[in-house]
């Protein structure tokens, strides 16, 4: 397993400069994405809840940044982050939030049901653990075809609990195929800290299966991100699947309503990882050290981000809800729609 590090250790490969760039970039576009999607919500322009990614940025960046796009993966009720890691732009993505006619599920969808298959995304999934069998299907589905896409399927340390996750793994196992388990394990499981109610070793529960299994800085993009290339590679010859257990943080609550968090972890915690552990605060410092990209290069980049996702806000906020007319739209597949409308 690979070794936790305080900070990115590795020196810069100049010819990856623009990759190391563009990790940056994508972590601080879903911070900013998150920021933005609060203040909607804290100023009741949201509806429903939602369920902020901030502090988790360098596991969605590290393992997307190994993809292409025909390469899948699948989401969470926390998956913001993996949308933008994925390809996701704000307007779309912010006009989803919003219930919008020109949000990535026309509206339907809202925070946690964004999907976006043009870049490989099959979908946010409400339900802990709920894509899970998705993933694997569609692992099955790339080595049936003899096509040689990977599919990631993130879900958090508590869909760990879920039967279905032991159920595909054993598939998975059995079949070889290519798909890669990333559990995002950020200490709780919505108000429950993992240790009260995990016991033993969560990588121990994919090796039982035969599955190799890793665990990962998931504060360190760069750790994050070169065991993803490894492991993808592996995956497209065959060699798959495999299990990453990504240690992070969540800095918001189990979702923006938990706003008073004392009762189950101290702001010393919450402190600790949002300063020493940050990711986007490593990298800075990681890019500023190596000679990449110097203060003001990254100060200009941040407020072009922040300018972005501001006027996709606005954008959002000014464009059209679906036609009612479209309320069994996408509910039904095409045929039953057909028969449904009258057809």
């Amino acid at each position: 397993m690979t070794s936790m590090k305080a900070t990115p250790e590795p020196q810069a490969d100049r010819s990856n400069a623009e990759r190391y760039l563009r990790m940056y970039r994508q972590m601080v576009r879903i911070r900013t994405f998150e920021e933005q999607a609060n203040q909607l919500y804290l100023t009741a322009r949201m509806p429903g809840l939602t369920h902020m990614y901030s502090g988790e940025e360098a596991v969605a960046v590290g393992i997307c940044e190994a993809l292409t796009d025909t390469d899948r993966i699948t989401s969470t009720h926390r998956g913001h982050g993996h949308c933008v890691a994925k390809g996701a732009e704000f307007r779309s993505m912010f006009c989803e939030l919003l219930g919008k006619a020109e949000g990535y599920c026309r509206g339907k969808g809202g925070s946690m049901h964004i999907a976006d298959q043009s870049h490989g995304n099959l979908g946010a999934n409400a339900i802990v653990g709920g894509s899970m069998g998705i993933a694997t299907g569609s692992a099955l589905r790339a080595k049936l075809f003899g096509q040689d896409d990977v599919t990631v399927c993130f879900f958090g340390d508590g869909a760990t609990a879920q039967g279905l996750l032991y159920e595909v793994m054993n598939m998975a196992a059995l079949w070889k195929l290519p798909v890669i388990y990333a559990c995002e394990n950020n200490g709780y499981s919505e108000y429950t800290k993992t240790a009260e109610i995990a016991a033993g070793s969560l990588t121990a529960r994919a090796e039982a299966f035969g599955i190799e299994a890793f665990r990962v800085d998931g504060q360190d993009v760069l750790a994050v991100n070169e065991l993803a290339e490894r492991l993808v590679a592996r995956a497209r010859r065959g060699e798959g699947p495999f299990f990453i257990e990504l240690e992070t943080y969540r800095y918001h609550g189990h979702h923006v309503g938990d706003i008073n968090r004392d009762y189950y972890r101290s702001k010393e915690e919450e402190t600790l990882w949002k300063t020493e552990r940050d990711p986007i605060i490593r990298m800075r410092a990681w890019l500023v050290e190596q000679g990449i990209a110097a203060e003001a290069e990254i100060e200009a980049m941040n407020a072009q981000i922040r300018k972005d996702a501001e006027d996709a806000v606005a954008y959002a906020e000014a464009a059209p809800y679906p036609d009612p007319s479209e309320v069994d739209m996408h509910v039904f597949t095409d045929v039953l729609h057909a028969t449904r409308i009258g057809a």
